[in-house]
């Protein structure tokens, strides 16, 4: 069999997570660009901004003074996608009509009282303190009855909706397996039942041998753009050793996945030196009582730039239409990312 040039040709690629795949069309990266071009978080904000509702003592939306916190600040969502109080309703009218009520619970959780700190310019021992939060709003909320997941998720940047600039993320708890890790949770099964593995373990010692898509690695976590992404920098952080969830990070293992984060959103403010946006998230094992030893601990980002701070990529048309396409290739993206520097760029010595 002829061995597929993937830097020239277009082909498809299978999401092994998913099972969905994605259109790769290297040759099109020539084409000239005439399409919008967006704005930038370049504005330096304050580290204090009275107008703020999520900063330290400020009144909130819905009428709530903040604390006067000084490190993470945790509180129920003022404006909920999921509520608790929700009456059990089922509607199936000749499996052409299916509705059924979703009990949840929605927490927000500030990273810091500064409002201009991101995750990329806090310390390893600040983002140390987010993941502890993590963990402890996720016993919390897993805990709770009838929760079965719970998806911790931040969207950073206006360009990826973010309606406030004080860096936070969300954490929604919900009755069922929301329709991404449910694939997942599908295909982790299918090859561990097949093959007594982690699906997850077994693709990065392939990734390890080929050294093509590896942005970085430390002892206990890899970074990687994954064969099959979507967004040109798109990467996934996977834990080296088989776990389901933050609970099970050894006090080094939450070191070594602070010092991750902090590598892999340093890396992309420097791609173009820009607050660079993205919408990341932890994919966990369901809370729903089982074991899931097939589940293997990893986490998602999906950035939306493509050319420059002021030029996305777009799921229209085709990608709506038909399947996801990309154009730059991820081994390409991949040795970019590799060689940025790990310093941010606005801590550079002059």
């Amino acid at each position: 069999m002829q061995q597929l040039n993937y830097s020239l040709y277009t082909h498809r690629r299978k999401n092994i997570l998913t099972g969905q795949w994605v259109l790769v069309s290297p040759q099109r990266t020539k084409r000239p660009w005439q399409g919008e071009i967006s704005g930038t978080d370049l504005e330096e904000r304050p580290q204090y901004d009275p107008n703020c509702y999520l900063c330290p003592n400020n009144k909130r939306a819905n009428g709530d003074i903040n604390p006067y916190y000084k490190d993470t600040f945790v509180f129920t969502n003022d404006f909920p996608a999921l509520i608790q109080d929700v009456p059990n309703i089922k509607m199936n009218i000749k499996d052409l009509l299916v509705a059924k009520s979703e009990k949840g619970i929605c927490r927000v959780v500030n990273f810091s009282p500064r409002h201009d700190l991101t995750l990329a310019e806090m310390s390893v021992n600040e983002i140390e303190k987010v993941i502890e939060t993590w963990q402890d709003e996720f016993y919390s909320l897993s805990s709770c009855p009838k929760i079965n997941y719970v998806t911790i998720f931040e969207n950073k940047g206006s360009m990826m909706g973010n309606s406030n600039p004080h860096p936070h993320c969300q954490i929604w708890a919900q009755e069922s397996i929301p329709m991404e890790p449910a694939l997942e949770l599908k295909n982790f099964k299918k090859y561990f039942q097949k093959n007594k593995r982690s699906l997850l373990s077994d693709y990065i010692k392939i990734e390890q041998k080929m050294n093509e898509r590896i942005v970085y690695e430390n002892e206990h976590f890899i970074i990687l753009i994954p064969f099959w992404a979507v967004w040109p920098y798109e990467t996934i952080v996977i834990s080296k050793r088989k776990i389901p969830n933050i609970l099970s990070f050894s006090d080094h293992e939450k070191k070594m996945f602070a010092v991750a984060l902090k590598t892999i959103t340093t890396k992309y403010d420097n791609l173009f030196q820009t607050s660079f946006p993205y919408s990341a998230g932890l994919h966990q094992a369901p809370t729903d009582g089982k074991k899931h030893q097939e589940w293997h601990f990893h986490m998602h980002f999906y950035p939306p730039l493509l050319r420059s701070a002021t030029i996305k990529k777009f799921m229209v048309g085709y990608e709506m239409l038909a399947e996801p396409q990309r154009d730059l290739t991820p081994e390409f993206c991949a040795d970019i990312l590799r060689q940025l520097p790990e310093v941010h760029y606005k801590h550079k010595e002059k």
